[in-house]
């Protein structure tokens, strides 16, 4: 099996067997190089197919280290879409706390996957039906449960979400899948199931939260919902929506680790204002949340143009909700000119930030070849509505 191929029934229930299990232990850490030859010796011993599926499930596990961490992913059971689509451990487990904070001891899981929302909601104590409609995903849910001793409180259903009765329960959470035939899906109602049947599942529910695509346009979230967008180590991750909440209409941006919470005020668009000597990136999940303004009234600060979302200020000042820079030189846009500044900088690892230009950074960086022992940054933009490069470091506050 590659990292590519379905996983099926006989695979997975082959793996689960005492004699899979040891083979898996047995194929733990085994590098890709050296797969032909271990295959070529527990075929020996073993059946191919199973070997082959210990294999496959190895890869899984190495590629789920990234979402679950070491001691949770080399225990669990993945499908190539079920590594793929999973949440982060980390952006689960806090929206389980939320949850949990909202009084929610019970949570119909619709559309759980291989299960890793269960088993954070399971953790924070929270008493979980998964449900999948797809054979082996439910059963590899099932199968992650036991495998991490959470069996007792996840239970798992093969079935369509739409026939599943959730009265009874707190809560509902639903994760519909994004993806398609032909990748990615963009309109939500392409989702399965279509967005317009969770948010209806949703109203049903005492509380409830939708996982959706964080590119999704503000203007078709529900009135009665809470808008939260989450990134986690500067990388967006998810919008949630939630109902049954304190501040139905509110929006929020949370950068995870932390959780760092930034509620949306209302503020009208910063002004826009000369380049000054610092410049703030702002997180993802703040300028996808529409709280840049936020931000900026934070740091004293305005753009530096009416439709670019960097934020400029005059003073260095601590904030989990943007990275900060400290700008050097600002040029016109002139790739001479900056080729000429680095060479006289002596600037050999550069890093190049986009927003607001087509230019590409890899293609800057091969027309000023940078070379030397120093470093910089620059960002290709606009000030004003004009063309430019600002070139800057890394700020440091000084302790």
């Amino acid at each position: 099996m590659t990292d590519n191929e379905p996983v099926n029934e006989v695979d997975l229930a082959s793996l689960l067997t005492p004699e899979g299990r040891a083979l898996l232990d047995q194929v733990r850490g085994t590098r890709p190089a050296d797969e032909l030859a271990v295959a070529t010796r527990l075929r020996r011993d073993h059946p191919a197919a199973l070997v082959s599926a210990a294999l496959g499930q190895a890869r899984l596990r190495e590629r789920a280290v990234a979402k679950f961490g070491a001691e949770d992913a080399l225990r669990m059971y993945f499908t190539p879409n079920g590594v793929e689509q999973s949440t982060r451990a980390g952006v689960a487990a806090y929206r389980a706390a939320r949850l949990r904070e909202l009084g929610v001891r019970s949570v119909a899981d619709l559309c759980c996957g291989i299960g890793g929302d269960a088993i954070a909601l399971a953790r924070a104590g929270i008493r979980v039906l998964a449900v999948d409609r797809d054979p082996v995903t439910a059963a590899t849910a099932r199968a992650n449960a036991e495998a991490l001793g959470l069996a007792e409180l996840i239970e798992v259903r093969e079935a369509d979400v739409t026939e599943v009765d959730t009265a009874g329960f707190d809560a509902v959470f639903v994760d519909p899948a994004r993806r398609g035939g032909r990748g990615r899906v963009f309109d939500p109602e392409a989702y399965s199931p279509p967005l317009s049947w969770a948010i209806e599942a949703a109203r049903t529910a005492p509380r409830a939260a939708l996982k959706i695509a964080p590119g999704i346009p503000h203007e078709t979230v529900p009135g009665d919902a809470e808008a939260e967008w989450i990134s986690d180590g500067g990388d967006v991750k998810e919008a949630v929506l939630w109902f049954g909440t304190a501040a139905p209409g509110a929006v929020r941006a949370t950068l995870l680790p932390g959780p760092h919470t930034l509620l949306a005020a209302g503020l009208p668009n910063p002004p826009v204002r000369p380049v000054g000597r610092y410049l703030y990136e702002p997180d993802g999940a703040v300028i996808r949340a529409h709280l840049v303004a936020d931000v900026a009234q934070r740091l004293s600060g305005g753009l530096i143009d009416e439709t670019i979302a960097y934020v400029t200020a005059d003073e260095l000042r601590p904030t989990p909700y943007a990275t900060a820079y400290e700008i050097t030189d600002h040029l016109p846009f002139n790739v001479k000119r900056l080729k000429a500044l680095l060479r006289e900088r002596q600037v050999g690892v550069l890093t190049v930030k986009k927003r607001g230009s087509a230019v590409e950074p890899e293609e800057l960086r091969k027309k000023v070849k940078p070379q030397g022992p120093n470093s910089a940054t620059v960002f290709l933009t606009r000030v004003a509505g004009a063309p430019a490069m600002l070139v800057g470091r890394p700020a440091e506050l000084s302790a």
